[in-house]
Protein backbone atom coordinates (compact mmCIF):
# COMPACT_ATOMS: atom_id res chain seq x y z
CA UNK A 1 0.00 0.00 0.00
CA UNK A 2 2.62 2.28 0.83
CA UNK A 3 4.52 1.06 -2.17
CA UNK A 4 1.15 2.09 -4.36
CA UNK A 5 1.28 5.95 -2.82
CA UNK A 6 4.76 6.73 -3.34
CA UNK A 7 4.37 5.17 -6.95
CA UNK A 8 1.25 7.50 -7.34
CA UNK A 9 3.20 10.53 -5.89
CA UNK A 10 6.44 9.90 -8.00
CA UNK A 11 3.94 9.92 -11.08
CA UNK A 12 2.30 13.05 -9.78
CA UNK A 13 5.37 15.02 -9.78
CA UNK A 14 6.62 13.76 -12.71
CA UNK A 15 3.49 14.80 -14.34
CA UNK A 16 4.09 18.36 -12.48
CA UNK A 17 6.90 18.47 -13.80
CA UNK A 18 6.24 17.87 -17.86
CA UNK A 19 3.66 20.76 -17.41
CA UNK A 20 5.20 23.66 -15.70
CA UNK A 21 3.18 25.87 -17.67
CA UNK A 22 -0.44 24.07 -16.50
CA UNK A 23 0.10 26.91 -13.77
CA UNK A 24 0.96 29.82 -15.61
CA UNK A 25 -1.21 33.11 -16.21
CA UNK A 26 -1.60 33.72 -19.57
CA UNK A 27 -1.13 37.04 -21.51
CA UNK A 28 -4.28 37.58 -23.50
CA UNK A 29 -4.97 41.23 -23.67
CA UNK A 30 -2.12 43.98 -24.03
CA UNK A 31 -3.37 47.84 -23.91
CA UNK A 32 -0.39 49.96 -24.57
CA UNK A 33 -0.68 54.17 -24.29
CA UNK A 34 2.06 56.50 -25.38
CA UNK A 35 2.69 59.78 -25.91
CA UNK A 36 1.89 60.18 -29.39
CA UNK A 37 1.69 57.35 -32.25
CA UNK A 38 2.32 60.20 -34.79
CA UNK A 39 6.06 59.98 -33.41
CA UNK A 40 7.52 57.09 -35.00
CA UNK A 41 9.76 56.17 -31.78
CA UNK A 42 6.79 55.32 -30.34
CA UNK A 43 5.05 53.77 -33.07
CA UNK A 44 8.24 51.17 -33.19
CA UNK A 45 7.66 51.04 -29.22
CA UNK A 46 4.18 50.06 -30.29
CA UNK A 47 5.36 46.85 -32.72
CA UNK A 48 8.30 45.08 -30.48
CA UNK A 49 5.45 45.24 -27.69
CA UNK A 50 2.99 43.69 -29.55
CA UNK A 51 5.52 41.29 -31.20
CA UNK A 52 6.51 40.06 -27.66
CA UNK A 53 3.13 39.50 -27.46
CA UNK A 54 2.30 37.69 -29.48
CA UNK A 55 5.15 35.51 -29.22
CA UNK A 56 3.71 34.96 -26.16
CA UNK A 57 0.41 34.13 -27.07
CA UNK A 58 -0.34 33.99 -30.65
CA UNK A 59 -4.00 35.10 -29.83
CA UNK A 60 -3.14 37.75 -27.72
CA UNK A 61 -5.70 40.88 -28.67
CA UNK A 62 -3.04 44.17 -28.45
CA UNK A 63 -4.46 47.40 -28.58
CA UNK A 64 -1.91 50.16 -29.35
CA UNK A 65 -3.36 53.82 -28.39
CA UNK A 66 -2.15 57.66 -28.33
CA UNK A 67 -2.67 59.73 -25.34
CA UNK A 68 -1.28 62.81 -26.75
CA UNK A 69 0.40 63.69 -23.46
CA UNK A 70 -2.83 64.24 -22.24
CA UNK A 71 -3.09 63.05 -18.59
CA UNK A 72 -7.00 63.15 -18.81
CA UNK A 73 -7.08 61.14 -21.79
CA UNK A 74 -4.77 58.75 -20.88
CA UNK A 75 -7.07 58.04 -17.45
CA UNK A 76 -9.57 56.89 -19.78
CA UNK A 77 -7.69 55.11 -22.15
CA UNK A 78 -6.59 53.09 -18.89
CA UNK A 79 -10.10 52.53 -17.88
CA UNK A 80 -11.20 51.25 -21.15
CA UNK A 81 -8.07 48.65 -20.77
CA UNK A 82 -9.38 47.36 -17.43
CA UNK A 83 -12.91 47.65 -18.31
CA UNK A 84 -12.46 45.31 -21.56
CA UNK A 85 -9.95 42.56 -19.20
CA UNK A 86 -6.40 43.18 -20.53
CA UNK A 87 -3.53 41.47 -18.37
CA UNK A 88 -0.91 43.67 -19.08
CA UNK A 89 -0.74 47.84 -19.54
CA UNK A 90 2.08 49.17 -20.85
CA UNK A 91 2.18 53.39 -20.08
CA UNK A 92 4.26 56.02 -21.14
CA UNK A 93 2.68 58.07 -18.15
CA UNK A 94 2.09 61.68 -19.31
CA UNK A 95 2.68 62.57 -15.93
CA UNK A 96 4.99 60.44 -13.73
CA UNK A 97 3.16 61.36 -10.61
CA UNK A 98 -0.76 62.15 -11.44
CA UNK A 99 -0.92 58.65 -13.21
CA UNK A 100 -0.76 56.69 -9.80
CA UNK A 101 -4.21 56.35 -9.47
CA UNK A 102 -5.11 55.00 -12.39
CA UNK A 103 -2.25 52.96 -12.11
CA UNK A 104 -3.76 51.53 -8.82
CA UNK A 105 -7.02 50.97 -10.28
CA UNK A 106 -5.33 48.77 -13.40
CA UNK A 107 -3.34 46.71 -10.16
CA UNK A 108 -6.41 46.77 -8.13
CA UNK A 109 -8.09 44.83 -11.10
CA UNK A 110 -5.08 42.31 -11.31
CA UNK A 111 -3.71 43.57 -14.13
CA UNK A 112 0.30 43.91 -14.41
CA UNK A 113 1.46 47.94 -15.17
CA UNK A 114 4.65 48.56 -17.03
CA UNK A 115 6.37 52.18 -17.36
CA UNK A 116 8.01 52.05 -21.15
CA UNK A 117 9.63 55.15 -21.98
CA UNK A 118 9.46 57.66 -18.69
CA UNK A 119 8.92 56.48 -14.92
CA UNK A 120 4.99 55.95 -14.01
CA UNK A 121 4.54 55.98 -10.30
CA UNK A 122 3.43 52.82 -8.80
CA UNK A 123 4.19 51.01 -11.89
CA UNK A 124 5.61 47.25 -11.11
CA UNK A 125 8.39 47.72 -13.31
CA UNK A 126 9.56 50.35 -15.92
CA UNK A 127 11.79 50.16 -18.84
CA UNK A 128 13.69 53.29 -20.26
CA UNK A 129 16.30 54.54 -21.87
CA UNK A 130 19.09 56.27 -19.67
CA UNK A 131 18.13 59.49 -20.43
CA UNK A 132 20.36 61.30 -18.53
CA UNK A 133 23.13 59.89 -19.73
CA UNK A 134 21.67 60.70 -23.43
CA UNK A 135 21.50 64.29 -22.54
CA UNK A 136 25.54 64.04 -21.18
CA UNK A 137 26.33 62.36 -24.33
CA UNK A 138 24.63 64.85 -27.07
CA UNK A 139 25.72 67.95 -25.50
CA UNK A 140 29.29 66.73 -24.61
CA UNK A 141 29.89 66.26 -28.76
CA UNK A 142 27.63 69.62 -28.93
CA UNK A 143 29.89 71.08 -26.62
CA UNK A 144 33.35 69.48 -28.36
CA UNK A 145 32.29 70.65 -31.75
CA UNK A 146 31.84 74.52 -31.00
CA UNK A 147 35.19 74.15 -29.17
CA UNK A 148 33.20 74.56 -25.39
CA UNK A 149 32.48 77.89 -26.18
CA UNK A 150 29.72 80.06 -27.69
CA UNK A 151 25.85 80.48 -27.23
CA UNK A 152 23.80 77.95 -26.80
CA UNK A 153 19.92 76.98 -26.72
CA UNK A 154 18.37 73.63 -24.82
CA UNK A 155 14.97 73.31 -26.58
CA UNK A 156 13.36 71.35 -23.99
CA UNK A 157 10.00 69.62 -24.61
CA UNK A 158 6.85 68.13 -22.73
CA UNK A 159 7.41 67.80 -19.10
CA UNK A 160 7.69 63.84 -18.96
CA UNK A 161 11.13 62.20 -16.88
CA UNK A 162 12.40 61.31 -20.22
CA UNK A 163 12.78 64.75 -21.10
CA UNK A 164 13.93 65.98 -17.78
CA UNK A 165 16.48 63.51 -17.51
CA UNK A 166 17.75 64.58 -20.77
CA UNK A 167 17.79 68.48 -20.12
CA UNK A 168 19.94 67.88 -16.75
CA UNK A 169 22.26 65.89 -18.58
CA UNK A 170 23.03 68.29 -21.30
CA UNK A 171 22.96 70.97 -18.46
CA UNK A 172 25.67 68.87 -16.64
CA UNK A 173 27.35 69.07 -19.53
CA UNK A 174 27.70 73.15 -20.41
CA UNK A 175 28.03 73.88 -16.43
CA UNK A 176 31.47 72.75 -17.07
CA UNK A 177 32.12 75.15 -19.68
CA UNK A 178 32.09 78.69 -18.25
CA UNK A 179 32.38 79.99 -21.66
CA UNK A 180 29.10 78.39 -23.09
CA UNK A 181 26.26 80.50 -22.04
CA UNK A 182 22.74 78.79 -22.34
CA UNK A 183 20.17 81.87 -24.12
CA UNK A 184 17.03 79.54 -23.54
CA UNK A 185 16.42 76.28 -21.76
CA UNK A 186 12.35 76.07 -20.84
CA UNK A 187 10.72 76.51 -24.23
CA UNK A 188 8.25 73.21 -24.73
CA UNK A 189 8.37 72.22 -28.06
CA UNK A 190 5.90 69.20 -28.04
CA UNK A 191 8.31 66.64 -28.58
CA UNK A 192 7.10 67.30 -32.56
CA UNK A 193 8.59 68.65 -36.06
CA UNK A 194 6.11 71.45 -36.02
CA UNK A 195 6.89 72.26 -32.64
CA UNK A 196 10.30 72.42 -33.45
CA UNK A 197 9.83 74.50 -36.54
CA UNK A 198 7.62 76.94 -34.81
CA UNK A 199 9.79 77.56 -31.86
CA UNK A 200 12.95 77.50 -33.77
CA UNK A 201 11.72 80.45 -35.95
CA UNK A 202 11.27 82.13 -32.73
CA UNK A 203 15.21 81.27 -31.81
CA UNK A 204 16.31 82.92 -35.04
CA UNK A 205 14.14 86.04 -34.12
CA UNK A 206 15.21 86.71 -31.22
CA UNK A 207 18.88 86.04 -31.09
CA UNK A 208 21.19 87.02 -33.47
CA UNK A 209 23.95 84.64 -32.32
CA UNK A 210 23.48 80.87 -31.99
CA UNK A 211 26.32 78.76 -31.68
CA UNK A 212 24.24 75.44 -30.91
CA UNK A 213 20.61 73.74 -30.19
CA UNK A 214 20.04 70.73 -28.37
CA UNK A 215 16.64 69.12 -29.05
CA UNK A 216 15.00 66.98 -26.62
CA UNK A 217 14.29 64.59 -29.44
CA UNK A 218 14.74 63.68 -33.09
CA UNK A 219 11.37 65.24 -34.58
CA UNK A 220 11.97 68.74 -33.26
CA UNK A 221 15.94 68.77 -34.33
CA UNK A 222 14.19 68.34 -37.68
CA UNK A 223 11.80 71.01 -37.29
CA UNK A 224 14.42 73.18 -35.86
CA UNK A 225 17.05 72.56 -38.56
CA UNK A 226 14.01 73.44 -41.36
CA UNK A 227 13.91 76.93 -39.16
CA UNK A 228 17.17 77.82 -39.64
CA UNK A 229 17.77 76.31 -43.18
CA UNK A 230 14.61 79.19 -43.61
CA UNK A 231 16.99 81.84 -41.61
CA UNK A 232 20.02 81.34 -43.28
CA UNK A 233 21.87 80.23 -40.17
CA UNK A 234 23.66 77.12 -41.69
CA UNK A 235 26.59 77.44 -39.66
CA UNK A 236 24.90 76.24 -36.29
CA UNK A 237 25.41 72.50 -34.26
CA UNK A 238 21.87 70.43 -33.76
CA UNK A 239 22.24 67.38 -31.66
CA UNK A 240 19.13 65.60 -30.29
CA UNK A 241 18.39 62.11 -28.75
CA UNK A 242 16.38 59.14 -30.49
CA UNK A 243 18.45 57.79 -33.57
CA UNK A 244 15.21 57.69 -35.57
CA UNK A 245 15.21 56.44 -39.10
CA UNK A 246 14.49 60.26 -40.60
CA UNK A 247 17.27 61.23 -38.45
CA UNK A 248 19.51 58.67 -40.00
CA UNK A 249 18.74 60.70 -43.10
CA UNK A 250 19.46 64.17 -42.24
CA UNK A 251 22.75 63.33 -40.67
CA UNK A 252 23.65 61.53 -44.25
CA UNK A 253 23.53 64.93 -45.69
CA UNK A 254 26.19 66.45 -43.38
CA UNK A 255 23.75 69.14 -42.98
CA UNK A 256 23.43 71.26 -39.11
CA UNK A 257 22.01 68.08 -37.52
CA UNK A 258 25.61 66.66 -35.82
CA UNK A 259 24.39 63.94 -34.13
CA UNK A 260 21.79 61.78 -32.12
CA UNK A 261 21.95 60.04 -29.32
CA UNK A 262 20.15 56.94 -30.00
CA UNK A 263 17.41 54.51 -28.29
CA UNK A 264 16.17 51.12 -29.25
CA UNK A 265 12.11 51.86 -28.95
CA UNK A 266 11.71 48.85 -30.85
CA UNK A 267 13.83 46.43 -27.67
CA UNK A 268 11.96 48.35 -25.23
CA UNK A 269 8.56 47.65 -26.26
CA UNK A 270 10.03 43.73 -26.16
CA UNK A 271 11.75 44.09 -22.45
CA UNK A 272 8.35 45.42 -21.22
CA UNK A 273 6.60 42.53 -22.05
CA UNK A 274 8.76 40.20 -21.01
CA UNK A 275 8.86 42.02 -17.56
CA UNK A 276 5.42 42.51 -17.25
CA UNK A 277 4.84 38.46 -18.44
CA UNK A 278 7.32 37.38 -15.72
CA UNK A 279 5.59 39.78 -13.00
CA UNK A 280 2.15 37.67 -14.07
CA UNK A 281 3.86 34.40 -13.04
CA UNK A 282 5.74 35.56 -9.83
CA UNK A 283 9.11 36.72 -10.75
CA UNK A 284 9.82 40.50 -10.74
CA UNK A 285 12.87 42.10 -12.15
CA UNK A 286 15.39 42.66 -9.09
CA UNK A 287 15.68 46.30 -9.76
CA UNK A 288 12.14 48.04 -10.90
CA UNK A 289 14.13 50.34 -13.07
CA UNK A 290 15.64 48.89 -16.47
CA UNK A 291 17.49 51.33 -18.07
CA UNK A 292 18.73 50.78 -21.38
CA UNK A 293 22.10 52.37 -22.73
CA UNK A 294 22.39 55.32 -25.79
CA UNK A 295 24.56 55.45 -28.12
CA UNK A 296 26.01 58.38 -30.24
CA UNK A 297 25.17 58.60 -33.76
CA UNK A 298 27.08 61.09 -35.44
CA UNK A 299 27.68 62.12 -39.51
CA UNK A 300 30.41 60.18 -39.49
CA UNK A 301 29.53 57.45 -37.78
CA UNK A 302 25.79 56.85 -39.13
CA UNK A 303 26.74 54.80 -41.75
CA UNK A 304 27.20 52.01 -39.79
CA UNK A 305 24.60 52.65 -37.44
CA UNK A 306 21.99 49.18 -37.68
CA UNK A 307 19.56 51.67 -36.46
CA UNK A 308 16.11 50.61 -34.19
CA UNK A 309 15.75 47.19 -34.04
CA UNK A 310 13.08 45.10 -36.22
CA UNK A 311 11.74 42.47 -37.09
Amino acid sequence: MLKSLLAGGVALLALAALTPQASAKDLTGLGITVGSLGNPYYVALAKGAAAEAKKINPNAQVTSVSADYDLNKQFNQIDNFIAKGVSMILVTASDQNAILPAVKRAQAAGIVVIGVDVNAMGADAVVQTNNVQAGEISCQYLADKIGHKGNVIIENGVQVSAVIDRVDGCKSVFAKYPDIKVLSDNENAQGSRDGGFAIGQGYFVRFPEIDAIFAVNDPQAIGTELAAKQAHRDNIVITSVDGAPDIVAELKTKGTIKASASQDPYTMGEIGVKTGFDIMNGHAPAQRITLMAPKLITQDNVDSYVGWTQH
